[in-house]
């Protein structure tokens, strides 16, 4: 947490002796595996789903592990993986009927598994199914939306779209491009089905909170779309100011609120409206990881400079110094997230602080080797099979 400085030097003083131990020789190569993923990333910043289907993988490796707990630990592992290939199923007939991408949308990407996957990793307990299903149609639409705003609108027709989301008229489809037309229908139809069934389970309208979760959003685009055409180069604290809102903190917020929360306190909804600060530092870390992952490439395509770069022109200093800086800048993040999260009262349940903490995990996970979303070709691809495809074996591993 913050203050705690004599464990800043233990990580340093750790890490430099693990990284002497693994260039011996003569080690354990079962301990050279826990070294090596020691030193990937701290253990409580890991997915705990993925940290379980390496460690099963492990102990079965140990001389004195025990078969019973492991077939236990397998199938318990598998037996949550078949929720989550069924949720999948149902979030992939929703997308194919919605059928958001043909036509006038064919430039957006189609990531229904790793929205999935990041809802997955955000709500991991069977009992999230719900969540896990909303935040996946939320995801999805969060990145046709993105799309739309980084690559293909005109600032005439983003502030269009901007203006309709705010009045939430149906009426106003036919003000805006044909293009738009089926995203905000899409946007439209979806919330207020997500509202109908929030609704009927906990007995509370939440559209209004949900309509300023994506007028939130936007506007938050409409920000750095402003900053593009311009190629205006804001500072580092003006960067971040929008940049932690427009990683999609609202609509992912929001959403997982009323799906999670079964206590709809009037203080719980206050505080929800005025942004958590443990949700803030989560989804900062959630923007520096997507800006350490991504920033090269989305700044060559036009896009608006991140953090990197924004420190760079503002400091005077190279790319290499502006990416340590902001690694450290996460590391602080997670302190004083540690340190909300562990420290101070919230008027929200226990599920749904624990998702703060998810959400910054799943980000560390998605962006550890680069764009893990927009290129999942690689290491995403392996997680997702681990994660959501493949049983892990009753025999040998």
């Amino acid at each position: 947490m913050e203050g705690e400085d004599t464990l800043d030097k233990a990580r340093i003083f750790t890490t430099n002796h693990l990284k002497t131990i693994f260039k011996e020789e003569n080690i354990d190569p079962i301990l050279k595996e826990h070294v090596v993923h020691a030193l990937e990333m701290p253990m409580h910043w890991r997915v705990p789903r993925l940290h379980t289907h390496w460690f099963i993988g492990m102990y079965e490796k140990e001389d004195n592990m025990n078969p019973n707990l492991l077939e236990f630990a397998k199938l318990d592992f598998n037996m949550v993986q078949s929720i989550y290939q069924g949720e999948l199923k149902q979030c992939s007939r929703w997308w194919a009927t919605l059928n958001l991408l043909d036509g006038d949308l064919s430039f957006t990407r189609d990531r229904l598994v790793e929205n999935y996957l990041l809802a997955m990793g955000y709500a991991p307990k069977p009992k999230f199914s719900f969540c896990r299903e909303t935040l996946t149609q939320v995801n999805s639409l969060i990145t046709t939306i993105d799309d739309i705003y980084d690559i293909y609108g005109s600032l005439d027709e983003l502030e269009l779209f901007t203006s309709a989301v705010d009045r939430w008229d149906i009426k106003d489809i036919d003000c805006l491009p044909k293009y738009m037309r089926k995203c905000f229908l899409s946007l439209f139809n979806t919330t207020n089905d997500i509202a109908y069934k929030v609704l009927k389970m906990r007995n509370v309208n939440c559209i209004p909170y949900l309509k300023k979760s994506w007028l939130e959003l936007c506007k938050a685009y409409l920000v750095e779309a402003n900053w593009a055409h311009s190629d205006y180069k804001p500072k580092m604290k003006e960067y971040l100011d929008n940049a932690w809102i427009s990683i999609a903190a609202f609509p992912i917020l929001f959403h997982s609120f009323f799906c999670i929360s079964e206590d709809m306190s009037k203080e719980a909804l206050e505080s929800l409206e005025n942004f958590p600060n443990i949700m803030r530092q989560s989804f900062l870390i959630f923007r520096l990881c997507n800006d350490l992952g991504t920033s090269t490439e989305e700044v060559n395509r036009g896009d608006v400079k991140k953090s990197i770069q924004c420190y760079m022109h503002e400091k005077g200093v190279w790319e290499t110094i502006a990416r340590e800086y902001v690694k450290d800048l996460i590391r602080e993040t997670w302190k004083e997230l540690n340190t909300n999260f562990f420290t101070m009262s919230s008027p929200f349940n226990v599920s749904f602080n624990n998702l703060a903490m998810d959400i910054a995990r799943m980000t560390q996970c998605i962006y550890e080797y680069g764009d893990g979303y927009g290129l999942p070709e690689n290491e995403t691809k392996d997680r997702a099979l681990s994660l959501l495809i493949k049983p892990i074996s009753l025999g040998t591993m």
